[in-house]
């Protein structure tokens, strides 16, 4: 049940031939514009929305990597992060993962979908115009003459959002746009570092199947020089059966590693959407005797406060918080009174029963104030249910936030951890590198056994295969570490100096939410 209150002056009747001049507005008019005025200052909107904190640390927990090598120029690019590894293909691979990718299209619908919303939501606070036209010819008393009117105008009428409700709909709606733009960017660094992912899988892949082929055709010439010394008599048979069945194993294990790399070669292809043709160009140009590349950078300057305004899925949740404020001020300003203003200005004529009129029409009003009483309590669940709305979106936000901290935290402490390993696995691969051709020389003269040699065989193979592996690990915490800082190692506004100090000996800092608008999606979206 609504209460409303309706007050209207209008001219309905045009004028006659000698009474077209000009006519100042009735005193009913002047009365009903000055109350509008009166109402409009009377009346506050509601509140802007509080904005949330998210506790951030003040320092990373883990050392940041420090500068060992001039940054690359191409890594100031707008979040394109992977230019910084400096490998010819990896751009055109994520290229082609983006545009391959059927999130794209996704993301692009939603963002359309989020900016017709937005207009449509910040047209609902403007005055709404109407044409219209009416031709009527009637006889409305009996025995009289017909009489036909004409009349065109327009019809305006408008809400006046005293309360702030309309306005507040119309940020919600501005505030989701602006999130499913950043979830557009999130969704394409979500690509990146997933295609990123995959092509430095294959050239690891490629290394160690390289060294398995390596490693079973040593194995081969080894079961064949073996078998030679065995048959002359210079040789245990027992030691020809050990390298035969080394040369095989070894054989096998080289079958399953390049069975590997073709999964792992199809799955890029579906990725990419690639040519078979143009697969196997790019994969025949991955030199496997090359380490795996790592991004040559200065430092890392991001401190955590900075993933406020660089992480798009933070911008989203930010957004997020500020469209359910708006859809809770929009629900509370429904419970109170709502003020309607319409009116219509046409041009008439009226001809019939000896009357020949014409002149303009006007009406200002029904200014129309209605007042919910009784709904069964809807409008009151609405506030609440948008109350409950706002407060999970907080969470949310808060939660992200932490999510987004703990991850830049584990990809600091893989970088960390497989810098300290890789020195020992070098030193690990050159040691047992010398150690084989010491064992090779020594079987050629006769002091050392086949058995000797396996081993020593089996010892450098695993310690290459060893850092190869190290070396993907730590590619794919560069690739971890950029996607947990929005794409990106430096700062989007400046430089902070980094901060190597333990977030343990220094106090959490509450931040407030940053208002920066979300980054366009890269070209190619």
């Amino acid at each position: 049940m609504n209460s409303a209150l309706s007050i209207s002056s209008r001219r309905l009747a045009p004028a006659t031939r000698g009474d077209l001049h000009h006519r100042r507005l009735p005193f009913r008019s002047r009365a009903l514009a000055g109350a509008a005025a009166l109402l409009l200052a009377g009346c506050a909107s509601l509140p802007a929305p509080e904005r949330p904190v998210a506790p951030l640390p003040a320092a990373w927990a883990t050392p940041t990597p420090v500068a060992t090598a001039p940054a690359a120029s191409t890594q100031a690019a707008d979040g394109a992060w992977w230019l910084a590894f400096e490998d010819p293909v990896l751009p055109e691979v994520l290229e082609a993962a983006w545009r391959a990718s059927p999130d794209r299209e996704v993301a692009r619908a939603r963002v359309a979908q989020a900016r017709a919303a937005a207009v449509a939501a910040g047209a609902a606070g403007l005055p709404r115009l109407d044409a219209s036209g009416q031709i009527l010819r009637q006889r409305a008393v009996p025995d009289t003459p017909a009489q036909s009117s004409l009349a065109l105008g327009v019809q305006a009428s408008w809400e006046l959002d005293l309360f702030g409700g309309v306005g507040a709909a119309a940020q919600a709606a501005s505030s989701r746009l602006q999130a499913s733009e950043a979830e557009a960017h999130a969704v394409r660094q979500a690509v990146a570092a997933e295609a990123a992912t995959q092509w430095l899988s294959l050239r690891a892949c490629r290394a160690l199947a390289a060294q398995a082929q390596a490693d079973a055709e040593s194995r081969a010439a080894s079961a064949r020089l073996t078998a030679l010394t065995a048959s002359a008599g210079l040789g245990a048979p027992a030691e020809a059966a050990l390298a035969r069945a080394a040369a095989a194993q070894a054989q096998a294990s080289a079958r399953a590693q390049a069975a590997q790399c073709d999964s792992s070669a199809q799955a890029l292809q579906a990725l990419t959407a690639w040519p078979t043709a143009t697969l196997r160009e790019r994969i025949a140009s991955i030199d496997v005797h090359a380490p795996l590349p790592a991004p040559r950078m200065a430092s890392m300057n991001t401190l955590p406060a900075a993933l406020l305004s660089q992480r798009p899925d933070l911008r989203a949740r930010e957004a997020e918080v500020r469209a359910a404020a708006g859809d809770r001020s929009s629900a509370q300003a429904a419970q109170r009174p709502r003020i309607m203003l319409s009116g219509s200005l046409s041009t008439a004529r009226v001809q019939g029963a000896g009357l020949d009129a014409r002149g303009p029409v006007w009406s200002l009003g029904p200014l129309q104030v209605s007042l919910p009483l009784f709904d069964g309590g809807a409008l009151s669940a609405q506030a609440d249910a948008s109350r409950a709305a706002y407060d999970a979106a907080v969470a949310r936000y808060q939660a992200a936030v932490r999510q987004a901290v703990a991850e830049v935290e584990q990809a600091l402490l893989a970088l960390d951890s497989t810098a300290a390993r890789e020195g020992d696995a070098r030193v690990a691969v050159e040691g047992f590198a010398e150690r084989l051709r010491a064992t090779e020389a020594r079987v050629r003269g006769g002091l050392a056994s086949g058995f000797e040699l396996e081993d020593a065989r089996q010892t450098a193979f695993a310690a290459q295969g060893a850092l190869t592996s190290l070396q993907l690990e730590r590619a794919l915490a560069w690739v971890n570490l950029a996607r947990a800082l929005g794409g990106d190692w430096q700062p989007r506004d400046a430089a902070t100096p980094a901060a190597t100090t333990p977030a343990a000996t220094t106090p959490a800092a509450t931040t407030p939410v940053s208002a920066s608008a979300p980054r366009p999606v890269p070209s190619g979206s």
